[in-house]
This record gives C-alpha cells, sequence and structure tokens, in this order.
C-alpha cells in the first residue's frame, strides 16, 4: 500500500504544530513568562491542556487495547477521577493562590520550609522521568511500524518535535498546542470508531450483539467474584476504582507540577477550579470513546494472540484508508506530545523553581532575567534528553503501558499526596514530620509493590493512609513531650 499521503499529512502535520507553538508562546522576557505564561491563559484553553496532558498516547493505544482484552470496567476509575477533582478545586487550590506560587511544591515550603518543598521535588523529576519515559515509548510504537525504523530513532523523532515548541514557546505555547492536540487526537479516535462500526456486517447492531455475548460491556465490578482475598487484588473493582482514581487523580492533579503548572497558569482561583473540575466531566467522555473503540476492535477482529498495545495500531495501518489512518496517527502523535511537551516544561520548571533559585537564594548570588530564562531553556533540552533514555529503557517490557505508568505515578504519589494532606490537616506536624512521613510513606509502597499484595489501583490510598497516619502520630508524641 503506497502511504505517500499519509506521510505527507504527518510530516505538515508535526511542521504546524512546531510553527503554531512558537508563534501561540510569543515572546518571554522572564522565567514567569516561560513557566506560567504571565498566568493570562483563559480557564477552558487549561482545561483541555489538562485532559491532553493526562490522555497521552497510552490513552490512544493502551486503553482500546485494555478494553478488546478484557471490558469496560476500566470506566469506573474515571468517576473516581472527577471526585478527586473535586476535592482538589475545594481544598487545594485555594492554598495554591494564597500568595505567589510558581509551583506546586512552593505550598510546601510556605507550610514546612525548604528542605521539605526541595525533596518533593526530587520526588517528582524521578517519578515523572521514568512515567513520561514509558509514555514517550508508547508513542514510538506506530511510528516504528509505519517507517519500519528502530525504537530509538522513532523516540527521537517526537520528543525533538516536542521540544521544539517546548523550547520557544514555554508553558503557554504548549497549552495552546494541547488546545488543538486534544480535538486532533479524540476527533481520530471518533473517527476509527465510525470505520469500525461501518466495516461490521450490521453495523451498530453487530456491535451490542457480539460484544454483549463476549461479556465486553460489563461496566460495575464489585470485585467479589473469586471471594474477598481477591478483592484488594483485582485493579478495576467499583470501590478500587473509584476511591483508587480519586486519590490517583487528587495525587496527579493536585500534587504534580505537570498539571498545577497548568492550573496556575490561569488568571484567578476561580478560572483553575472551572478548569481542573470540566477537565473531570471531559475525561470520563474521553476514556468511553476510548474503550469503546477497543470494544469495537474485539467484534472486528475477535480474540488474537496479539499484544494489547498493538491491536489499535494494527487496524489503523492495516483497515483504514489511505489518507483517514494518517489524520488519525497525526492524532496519535498530538496525544504523545501534550504529555511529553508538558512533561519537558513540568520537569524543567521545577528544577529551577524548586531547586536552582532557591539554592542561588541560599548562596547570596543572583542572575538577570535573561540569564535565568537561558539556564531554564537549557534545562528543557536536559530533560528532554534525559526522557529520551528513559524511553528506551522501557522499549523491552511486555506489560501494558498504560498500567506501567500508572503504577510508576502510583509509586511516590501516595507519599506526596500524604504531605499535602499532611499540611492541611495536622497543624502539629513540622518540616521533619513531614519528610519523615512522607520517606514512610515511599518505603510502605516499595514494599507493598513487591509483594504484590494489592492491585495498583489501591497504592496510592495506602501511600497516603501511611503518610498521614505516621505524620499524625508524630505530631501528637511531639506535643506531649
Amino acid at each position: 500500500m503506497d502511504r505517500t499521503l499519509d506521510y505527507i499529512i504527518i510530516g505538515v502535520y508535526l511542521i504546524g504544530v512546531a510553527a503554531f507553538g512558537i508563534i501561540s508562546g510569543g515572546k518571554q522576557k522572564t522565567v514567569k513568562d516561560y513557566f506560567l505564561g504571565a498566568t493570562k491563559v483563559p480557564w477552558w484553553a487549561v482545561c483541555f491542556s489538562i485532559v491532553a496532558a493526562e490522555t497521552s498516547t497510552l490513552t490512544f493505544i493502551s486503553i482500546p487495547g485494555l478494553a478488546y482484552l478484557t471490558d469496560l470496567n476500566f470506566l469506573q476509575l474515571t468517576i473516581g477521577y472527577l471526585i478527586g477533582r473535586i476535592v482538589i478545586a475545594t481544598y487545594f487550590l485555594p492554598s495554591y493562590y494564597k500568595g505567589d506560587l510558581s509551583t506546586a511544591y512552593a505550598f510546601l515550603e510556605n507550610r514546612f520550609g525548604s528542605n521539605t518543598r526541595s525533596y518533593a521535588s526530587v520526588v517528582f523529576l524521578f517519578t515523572r522521568l521514568a512515567a513520561d519515559g514509558v509514555r514517550l515509548f508508547a508513542t514510538a510504537i506506530p511510528l516504528k511500524l509505519m517507517l519500519d525504523i528502530s525504537y530509538p530513532a522513532a523516540i527521537i523523532i517526537i520528543a525533538a518535535v516536542s521540544l521544539i515548541y517546548t523550547y520557544t514557546g514555554g508553558v503557554k505555547g504548549v497549552i495552546w498546542v494541547d488546545v488543538i492536540q486534544m480535538f486532533l487526537y479524540l476527533g481520530g479516535a471518533i473517527l476509527a470508531g465510525i470505520f469500525i462500526l461501518s466495516a461490521l456486517p450490521e453495523g451498530v447492531s453487530s456491535f451490542f450483539t457480539q460484544a454483549e455475548a463476549a461479556n465486553k460491556l460489563d461496566f460495575i465490578n464489585l470485585g467479589f467474584s473469586d471471594g474477598l482475598g481477591s478483592f484488594f487484588k483485582e485493579p478495576y473493582t467499583l470501590l478500587g476504582g473509584i476511591l483508587g482514581g480519586a486519590f490517583l487523580s487528587m495525587a496527579s492533579h493536585g500534587t504534580d507540577q505537570l498539571i498545577v503548572q497548568r492550573l496556575l497558569a490561569t488568571k484567578d482561583l476561580r478560572s483553575g477550579q472551572k478548569a481542573i473540575v470540566s477537565s473531570g466531566v471531559l475525561i470520563i467522555f474521553q476514556f468511553a470513546v476510548f474503550l469503546l473503540v477497543g470494544v469495537g476492535l474485539y467484534v472486528y477482529y475477535g480474540p488474537m494472540d496479539i499484544k494489547s498495545d498493538e491491536i489499535f495500531v494494527k487496524y489503523i495501518l492495516e483497515h483504514l484508508p489511505v489518507g483517514v489512518s494518517g489524520i488519525i496517527i497525526a492524532g496519535l502523535f498530538a496525544a504523545a506530545m501534550s504529555t511529553i511537551a508538558g512533561s519537558i516544561s513540568s520537569l524543567s520548571s521545577s528544577t529551577i523553581l524548586d531547586l536552582y533559585k532557591p539554592y542561588m537564594q541560599r548562596k547570596n548570588r543572583s542572575l538577570s532575567e535573561e540569564k535565568e530564562l537561558k539556564v531554564s531553556r537549557f534545562m528543557t533540552i536536559v530533560w528532554a534528553g534525559l526522557l529520551i533514555l528513559s524511553a528506551i529503557y522501557f522499549k523491552e517490557s511486555s506489560r501494558a503501558v498504560v498500567e506501567i505508568a500508572l503504577s510508576i505515578a502510583s509509586f511516590t504519589y501516595g507519599g506526596l499526596l500524604g504531605t499535602f494532606i499532611l499540611g492541611l490537616i495536622v497543624s502539629k506536624a513540622d518540616q521533619k514530620i513531614a519528610i519523615i512521613s512522607f520517606s514512610f510513606g515511599i518505603v510502605v509502597m516499595v514494599t507493598v509493590i513487591l509483594l504484590n499484595v494489592i492491585a495498583w489501583t489501591w497504592f496510592t490510598l495506602v501511600g497516603v493512609i501511611a503518610t498521614v497516619s505516621l505524620g499524625y502520630i508524630l505530631s501528637n508524641f511531639k506535643n506531649k513531650n
């Protein structure tokens, strides 16, 4: 099959995205312009940007693949995602908008001290590097299959395009590109779904009949089918999904600089609250679309011996008309680059604002705004390179990439979210208690993961309970003495 038209569409898209990011980002004169967009970005643009940033290629590839192998149980998590964002809007954002906070971890400095801020920032850097390395690798799968190139080459191409507009346009450029990319990849998924339905013998009727017969439309899973012992071992149960999704969302959207950076780019608290809650509603719809595409792929193909992360790509490349497949693959790249660009920007912003600038201030050294901006752009390049190396490392994994990335995030999210909650509800906790409790939460999660005693959806909640419980106990013990 001659795919010249597909290549042209993808090439024009990649060049166009880079150019649009550069133009929409405008000229940055300060680090605040570069990392916060001068706090003038409309809430609705931030809402779309949040959805695009959290979606990535994992949703485009792995979620349909997950539905192909299982059913719609994953959708239970999205209810928790919305609940978690409502909690963020109600309790977290008001604290973030007090004063002139530049990162999520500046709150920890105000509450506990500079060492807590630095510690949290370092934990974020390592977690984001690993999780988004997986996401970058996922993006390389279709590019490798299309161009018949190596994974490292495909990874470098995607990262390079993302770096161009992140480096030049800053977070403002990233956000506005995300707005375009969200509509492109979501539209691409819907378009693929339409083609799948049109290829079935009786269209929608065939879809529901065959999907129902294979139990592919099951949405609610109470988790007691194999007894109480399996309740915490199953990742996609109703309670595990809602609680796990809520706490994971509170951590990823309330304490992770990738998302908080976008929220702080809005003009005021009300705008930030509208952006975060609206994104929760939109993400439910989006996950439903991708899961239903996966069910459609099962109805179309039937059971096959294939990696779940390759089934959607296989359909795009082998069964869609030339031109249409190019548009959908461009949408896949859109999903990928929205996360990768945001990751590069958030990693460099946390490095500069949480670590570099405080260090320079402690040494009584200062740089001009122009030099600070140059250092910030240099760190943008450094983190892009590290993400490439991280993606290459994860390319040998056989697990579904969405589960790898979410497991990595949950690995430290519990301790991180627990420390934020500790700062909000335990007034007696000081910096020493916060760092000890944070570390304890991470150690507990290391133990839980190594022993494989619960599903990944429970990770964040367990980490939060461990962190807050120890912090509360230590605070009361200190007060008595």
